[in-house]
């Protein structure tokens, strides 16, 4: 399969409300379209993981994450424009839709943030996700590519078949070229400028 096709069948599987195995620049995920609550329904289910537990999100920059996001704090926008490594930021305020609810572009799914409102959200250094992201126009899901309570897989060849064959679309791994085998750092940072390593 051509670069171009890759790109259109992931594309186009978000779209539709599918789920993905793909590189990110950090480890393998599993993702969809994080405003759709039965795409991200489908990830908790192929993951075996309880929805009480929040998932990751990627977004192509800030103003895709601005649109989610009741405020964004300054102290995020600074760490953004220093980082020059894989960071996830959790915000608070996330804009999602009421629990049980269909959803629509303009609302987070209910079911992809926490219970506080707050939501994980990283702009990923690789070139692939961002492009991506920015053509589909609204956030996706990432979540490492595991069954819960088993081991990250730091590479394509490590994920289990179980995995590859629920998801609706595979980025085979010849797109990796920037993934780099490990967790993001995490920081949980304040309206008023507070920040809280969650993970270094």
């Amino acid at each position: 399969m051509k670069a171009e096709e890759i790109f259109d069948g992931a594309l186009r599987t978000l779209r539709e409300g599918g789920t993905l195995l793909y590189p990110t620049d950090t480890v393998w995920g599993l993702g969809c379209d994080a405003t759709c609550p039965e795409a991200v329904a489908r990830i908790y289910e192929i993951k075996r993981r309880s929805e009480a537990k929040s998932l990751v999100l990627l977004a192509s920059d800030l103003d895709m994450v601005a649109k989610y996001i009741r405020q964004i704090p300054s102290i995020a926008i600074d760490l953004v424009e220093v980082n020059d490594a894989p960071m996830t930021l959790i915000y608070p305020g996330a804009i999602a839709g009421e629990a049980g609810t269909a959803g629509d572009r303009w609302h987070l799914a209910w079911n992809a943030v926490a219970e506080d409102g707050s939501v994980g959200i990283r702009i990923p250094l690789s070139e692939w996700c961002k492009q991506l992201i920015f053509k589909f126009g609204r956030p996706i899901v990432s979540t490492s590519a595991n069954l819960s309570g088993e081991s990250t897989p730091q590479r394509f060849s490590d994920i289990v078949p179980e995995i590859k064959q629920a998801v609706d679309f595979v980025v085979p791994p010849s797109v990796d070229k920037e993934s780099t085998g490990k967790a993001s750092q995490i920081l949980k940072v304040g309206l008023t400028g507070e920040i809280e390593i969650i993970r270094k």
